[in-house]
């Protein structure tokens, strides 16, 4: 399967503030002991007919739904323990569920530091209909291995995510951390998701494909090489189509010592899995994404680059690269680049702004086009450092890819935006593009990890059809019951 993909910042197990890239979206109505509130509930006899094939839909009732990170949340008491929160969408609102490792059915018990959430992603990797989520937690401790990490599956079904099934690390014994990034994709176009686990210890990738079972696990196992250096790590996996075969392709971000900074290599898929022989290397960048922006059959790859000028290849206050796909995959030279410089983007690159630290698609207006939101944690506003903004880059209307022209700045002192800017608040923290009432234009969901003293919030953004800002409610740890102790840096993450 297709979806878009994106990374985030990949947190590291510590009761301090963590900071990450890789997560995730959620919501719904969650039964069987999760904990549930709801704003407005719809049944599923009044949900439309589908939801976009990119959105994840985990109850089946026909509305997306998506899932934040609250990954240094205190459970039980436990400082960094982590938690998702799960919106669950629906025609008259949104009904919302935490699940953290003290969850009934989730695998394990929520310990200090074990950043339960820190990357998430979904696929339905049973095959059963309903979206499932993979969840990682790198500061799990298994047996005597501190910081080991692990991984699980939280199954979906009627009622929601509930019960789950550890995924685990075949090599124990070779790395620490396993589970700090995830994703899946049909690597091997037989129909079924696969799934890609990265170690922040290891420069190695693990693949499992072939179907899971909620008791067996996966039917095959493969460890993929990649060029990141030894000691530091996968920092995010996406998957997409940009060969156009039908197969996903897997993009590894991590360090490459050849050039002092991160790193992005497109592996594309094959009849037998991943093809890393054919790897191709990227514009540098932290996080991706991947859709097919100008609509010719191939996915394109966006990449965010938030670095300040001084690093290859970037700009100062940050910037963005649309790669685009081909026959052969992504083409070098069809690029484009965008900063807060380009006729019509809002505002202007400074030091700092970060723009490009967080990246989705979808089609905010409706217009059957591929947006793309742009998040700047580090923007300064009135208000405060830091305030945090984000950006609407439209698609154009003719098909032909990603334009300034008419975008749409983002940030909480915007009229029926909730709240307003303040020091440190990190607005744009993570961005998640999802259709939650099937309306056909979707909602952003943005975080604002620094919200509240890093407590954290998400803000789900909504564009009427004539392109003014519909009236919308936060979403915060105190609505969702997540404890305000420490630092639980909601939304950070969103699961893609």
């Amino acid at each position: 399967m297709t979806r878009h993909a994106k990374h985030k910042r990949t947190p590291e197990p510590s009761p301090a503030r963590i900071r990450l890239a890789t997560a995730t979206a959620a919501a719904a109505a969650l039964t069987g002991g999760l904990l549930a509130t709801s704003a407005g509930v719809a049944s599923a006899d009044t949900a439309a007919a589908g939801v976009s094939q990119n959105d994840a839909d985990f109850n089946g009732d026909g509305y997306a739904d998506a899932v934040a990170s609250a990954y240094g949340a205190y459970v039980n008491g436990k400082a960094g323990a982590g938690q998702l929160a799960v919106v669950y969408g629906g025609a008259t609102g949104n009904h919302y569920a935490t699940i953290s490792q003290s969850s009934p059915g989730v695998p394990g018990t929520a310990e200090a530091d074990d950043v339960f959430g820190g990357d998430s992603a979904y696929g339905d990797f049973d095959g059963d209909g309903y979206d499932d989520v993979l969840v990682g937690a790198l500061g799990e401790d298994v047996g005597s291995d501190k910081d080991g990490g692990t991984a699980a599956i939280l199954w979906g079904s009627a009622a929601g995510l509930t019960s789950g099934t550890t995924v685990a690390d075949p090599r124990p014994t070779k790395h620490d951390l396993f589970g700090g990034v995830v994703e899946a994709g049909d690597f091997d176009g037989d129909g079924k998701d696969d799934i890609a686990i990265g170690s922040l210890g290891a420069t190695t990738v693990d693949v499992f494909s072939g179907g899971f079972s909620r008791t067996s696990g996966a039917a095959v196992h493969k460890t993929l090489s990649t060029g990141v250096q030894a000691g530091d790590g996968i920092n995010s996996l996406h998957s997409g189509d940009a060969n156009g075969d039908g197969k996903d392709d897997l993009i590894v971000n991590g360090y490459d010592p050849s050039d002092n900074l991160n790193a992005n290599y497109w592996i594309p898929g094959s009849t037998t899995g991943l093809n890393n022989s054919a790897a191709q290397k990227l514009p540098a960048g932290i996080i991706t994404d991947l859709g097919d922006t100008d609509e010719d059959g191939y996915d394109d790859i966006v990449i965010g680059n938030a670095w300040d000028s001084g690093i290859a290849g970037a700009t100062t206050g940050g910037s963005v690269y649309v790669v685009h796909g081909t026959a052969s995959g992504p083409s070098a030279g069809d690029t484009e680049k965008f900063t807060q410089n380009t006729a019509g983007v809002p505002g202007s690159s400074e030091k700092g702004d970060t723009f490009g630290g967080e990246i989705d698609l979808g089609d905010v207006n409706g217009d059957g086009h591929l947006d793309l939101v742009v998040g700047a944690p580090g923007e300064d506003l009135t208000g405060g450092t830091n305030a945090g903004a984000a950006t609407v880059l439209y698609g154009s209307a003719d098909g032909s890819g990603i334009t300034g022209t008419g975008a749409l700045f983002l940030e909480q002192n915007n009229a029926f935006v909730p709240n307003s800017n303040e020091k440190n608040d990190e607005f744009g923290s993570d961005v998640h593009l999802d259709d939650l009432n099937h309306d056909g234009r979707d909602e952003i969901l943005i975080g604002a990890e620094g919200e509240n003293g890093y407590n954290g919030a998400v803000y789900p953004v909504k564009v009427k059809a004539d392109g003014t800002l519909a009236a919308s409610s936060g979403i915060y740890t105190s609505t969702l019951g997540i404890s305000a102790s420490g630092t639980p840096s909601l939304g950070a993450n969103f699961t893609d």
